[in-house]
C-alpha cells in the first residue's frame, strides 16, 4: 500500500446518513461512534453525518440512499464505496478495510 499525500485524504470522509429513530444507527451509536475517530480508519476517513430525510449533502451518489445506517465512502466529492446497514462490529469493521483498501485509502500517520 502506499501512503497518499495529505491534500489526497484531506478530501476523505465516510458520510453516515442516518434518521431519528433508527434502531440500527443507535446501535452503531452505541458500539463505534465514540472510538471510530480514534482508530486508524476513522483517520483515514473522519466520520460526516447527514438526516437522510432532511439533508442533501454535496457528494456525488453511485445511487439513491434509501436505507439507514447507509456508510459512504467519499473521496473528491464522489462515492467510492458504500456499506448499507449496520452488520454488528465485526463485519463493520471488515467491510470499512475492504472499502478503504480497495479505494487505496490509508490512515496518516500520527502526529
Amino acid at each position: 500500500m502506499t501512503w497518499l499525500p495529505v491534500a489526497a485524504w484531506a478530501d476523505t470522509y465516510l458520510l453516515m446518513a442516518e434518521e431519528p429513530g433508527c434502531y440500527w444507527c443507535a446501535k452503531w451509536n452505541s458500539e463505534i461512534s465514540h472510538i471510530y475517530a480514534k482508530t486508524d480508519e476513522g483517520r483515514a476517513a473522519p466520520l460526516k453525518r447527514y438526516d437522510l430525510r432532511v439533508d442533501t449533502p454535496d457528494v456525488d451518489f453511485t445511487s439513491k440512499v434509501r436505507f439507514t445506517p447507509t456508510f459512504i465512502l467519499v473521496q473528491n466529492g464522489a462515492e467510492v464505496g458504500r456499506i448499507e446497514g449496520y452488520p454488528g462490529e465485526e463485519f463493520f469493521w471488515g467491510l470499512l478495510k475492504m472499502m478503504l483498501d480497495d479505494a487505496s485509502i490509508v490512515a496518516p500517520e500520527r502526529s
